[in-house]
């Protein structure tokens, strides 16, 4: 390895550093109650060090929040591969739901931590998610399978229901359930979630399907 490449892993080990230290004291403390001494006290560097990576804290933020932001987008992308836009959209839920439990810390910064927000909107992060959303609905609306009505409605609605439920999962609040019956309440309540959703009419008590989903 040469100097220059050496030099380059060396920026990249401390970057990640930084950035995991400072993770782990905003979700430990809380977003407004740390500061860059605080990080740069916890890594044994000087605010210096932290200043020549990041100008503040808010660009720490927004850096790791990107990182969760793209890391959900790529899981859900990669779980879209079937012909039925249905189909797609109960493994649209399911992806998101699955990031969300197995990235509690990401989560966490994305989504239910207070900081500044201007930022992210600024540069779309988290955007591309949201439109792979819209687009799944689209086609099950173009299908028939959903009423036409605003997109991003329909969109936020779902957004909305698989996020309540990692919120409560991550967050404890499921309690009521053993354990080992979370993925099956899990799985129940997006089937719930496209029965609501559809505007077919189906019989829940003989188990039919939607679109060959099984209830």
């Amino acid at each position: 390895m040469s100097i220059k490449e050496r030099k380059e892993q060396e920026k990249s080990e401390m970057r990640g550093l930084i950035l995991k230290t400072a993770m782990n004291l905003f979700l430990d403390k809380g977003f407004e109650n740390i500061t860059i001494r605080n990080i740069a006290e916890k890594i044994e560097y000087s605010p210096a060090t932290i200043y020549s990576y990041f100008k503040n804290k808010d660009e720490i933020l927004f850096v790791l929040r990107k990182e969760g932001f793209d890391k959900l987008y790529e899981h859900q992308r990669s779980s879209l591969k079937l012909n039925d836009p249905l189909k797609n959209l109960h493994k649209h839920g399911e992806a998101y739901i699955q990031f969300a439990l197995e990235n509690p810390e990401y989560y966490d910064l994305m989504f239910m931590m207070r900081g500044e927000m201007q930022e992210i909107n600024d540069c779309d992060i988290g955007l591309a998610s949201y439109e792979l959303l819209k687009t799944n609905v689209k086609e099950c609306m173009d299908a028939g399978l959903f009423p036409r009505t605003n997109i991003d409605v329909a969109a936020f609605s779902l957004w909305s229901y698989v996020h309540g439920i990692a919120s409560l999962i991550i967050r404890g609040r499921g309690i009521m359930f053993p354990e080992e019956r979370i993925n099956y309440i899990v799985e129940e309540a997006l089937n719930f979630m496209l029965v609501s959703n559809n505007k077919k009419k189906y019989d829940l008590k003989n188990k039919q399907t939607i679109s060959g989903v099984d209830l």
